[in-house]
């Protein structure tokens, strides 16, 4: 089967499979002749099976949220960020790094200026960028934060991509927080936050249609 969208090594922590990847890759150098297009003779390794199936080790939709109000929706977001906190923590001990920082803001910091797109468009912390390129980042660590700590369960299962996407974008008030910022962008006069809301927030695959 084709390699996933952002896995070009296949799964994490699947040293052999990647080190026969990276070979082949270096072997094209050789070659005498160009440009140079050939297939991979292995296919990509799948995480999980049919009996086994990955399931975040945090039940962020067993408790019910009221996300009536914009501040609801603001605690919310805080309190799940909290929630995922060990989970987080636990996944850059097992890792030994963290993919998040690209913003240059810490956790709280982060989640303030999100939720603070839920009353207009708020101030930049970052005076060396454009509001826009900061709240790309931002959101680029956000999900980051989520995504390691839904990979940390025990058990060394390595999910899919698609299997993340669904759990973050069904089922997070993270989720829930980028789709009202994205309307607020799209709102908004500043033409660079209009394309990032249009094009850089949300994937297609989970944006409604008439989004």
């Amino acid at each position: 089967m084709p390699f996933e969208l952002g896995r070009p090594l296949g799964m994490p922590d699947d040293a052999k499979f990647q080190k026969r990847v990276l070979l082949a890759t270096l072997n094209l150098f050789e070659s005498k002749t160009g440009p140079l297009l050939k297939d991979f003779q292995e296919d990509a390794p799948v995480s999980g099976s049919a009996e086994v199936l990955w399931a975040c080790p945090i039940n962020l939709a067993g408790s019910p949220v009221d996300l009536s109000g914009m501040d609801a929706l603001r605690d919310a977001l805080k309190r799940e960020v909290r929630e995922l906190r060990s989970w987080y923590d636990l996944a850059v001990k097992k890792r030994g790094r963290t993919t998040m920082g690209v913003s240059g803001l810490n956790m709280e910091e982060l989640v303030d200026f999100i939720g603070a797109f839920l009353d207009g468009i708020p101030k930049n912390p970052r005076e060396d960028l454009l509001l826009a390129y900061t709240l790309n980042f931002a959101v680029d660590d956000l999900k980051a934060y989520y995504y390691e700590a839904a990979t940390a369960q025990p058990g060394g299962l390595s999910p899919a991509s698609s299997e993340l996407d669904n759990w973050f974008w069904g089922e997070t008030v993270a989720a829930k927080v980028l789709f009202a910022v994205k309307s607020l962008c799209l709102k908004s006069d500043d033409k660079l936050l209009q394309f990032v809301g249009m094009i850089l927030l949300i994937p297609m695959a989970h944006t409604p249609i008439n989004a």
